[in-house]
């Protein structure tokens, strides 16, 4: 635990000044390893999930994004193995990634400690159909393609009662050159983005479970940005929540686990304080599988 604590203080210390600029998601608690390759095979089974966010519905334009992952324990639940892709689209921009993660699990007394390492690629791409510049000359607005490798780093300690996390999902800043009629314009596409995340379950009866958590998400250039959630979970099956973002944007969560299946549901309203006053909506499937001699086999695996 002490060393732990040492890397997660060394990681904030390194990346002390950060905006966010990774996509957003409400149920980072339901497919978490789309932040930290460290959850690759933590549920001990086969896990396979996918999302599809609206942001400010309504308005065009406005934030959309698919994701999918899987992962899967391996050589005794010693080993995690997965997948990722995610396609965010605001306005003309798309970013789309593709990448692998691995961990190695340490069982402890009563926790598992995990490191992972997750390498991939994100190609980023405008379309100039999708804007209308006063300038067409203006290279900030040309067609533009760039793919660039990237890799990321996390760990993680859990137990039955506390999830504990911290990364960098991709290490590598990264920009590139965009030009039209001879002028050009440097394109950021990468910003590193720093993660801590924590969670901790309380047994009010036998039948249902309390469990807040919060997700604190930091980018080089910009102010932090915190989620506090607060759910109520019926016989490990049924769940209600409800959540922040920055104290500006409030949501709903609906849960339900039926077998090996799970669908959850977010709706979120801006504040006051919000400039856009428009609604999101969050929508996810899973499904865990016992698929190996050594998986557990025990409740649903969410």
């Amino acid at each position: 635990m002490k060393y732990f604590l040492l890397v997660v203080t060394l990681m904030m210390a390194i990346t002390c000044a950060m905006a966010q600029q990774d996509p957003l998601y409400s149920q980072y608690f339901n497919n978490p390893m789309l932040i930290n390759p460290a959850f690759a095979g933590s549920n001990e089974r086969l896990y396979s999930g996918l999302a599809y966010r609206a942001q400010w519905a309504g308005i065009e334009g406005g934030p959309a994004t698919f994701n999918f992952n899987s992962h899967i324990s391996l050589f005794d639940n010693r080993v995690g193995a997965g997948i990722i892709v995610v396609q965010d689209k605001i306005g003309d921009i798309k970013n789309t990634q593709y990448g692998t993660s691995y961990s190695y699990r340490i069982k402890l007394s009563k926790s598992t400690f995990s490191f992972g390492m997750q390498a991939g690629f994100v190609q980023y791409a405008t379309d100039r159909n999708g804007v209308n510049p006063l300038d067409p000359t203006d290279p900030r607005f040309a067609a533009f393609t760039e793919t660039k490798f990237n890799t990321g780093a996390g760990i993680l300690l859990q137990s039955e009662r506390y999830t504990l996390g911290v990364s960098i999902p991709q290490l590598l800043a990264s920009s590139g050159t965009a030009s039209q009629s001879g002028q050009s314009a440097q394109v950021q596409i990468y910003n590193q983005n720093f993660y801590l995340y924590g969670g901790y379950v309380i047994f009010l009866t036998e039948r249902i479970e309390f469990k807040p958590s919060v997700l604190l998400r930091m980018t080089k250039g910009s102010s932090a940005s915190m989620d506090l959630n607060a759910n109520l979970t019926l016989n490990r099956l049924y769940t209600a929540g409800l959540f922040t973002r920055n104290l500006n944007t409030y949501g709903v969560l609906l849960q339900g686990i039926f077998k090996n299946v799970r669908l959850g549901y977010v709706f979120e309203l801006p504040g006051k304080s919000s400039a856009l006053n428009f609604n999101t909506h969050e929508i996810s499937l899973a499904l865990s599988l016992s698929v190996l001699s050594h998986h557990n086999r025990m409740g649903t695996g969410f």
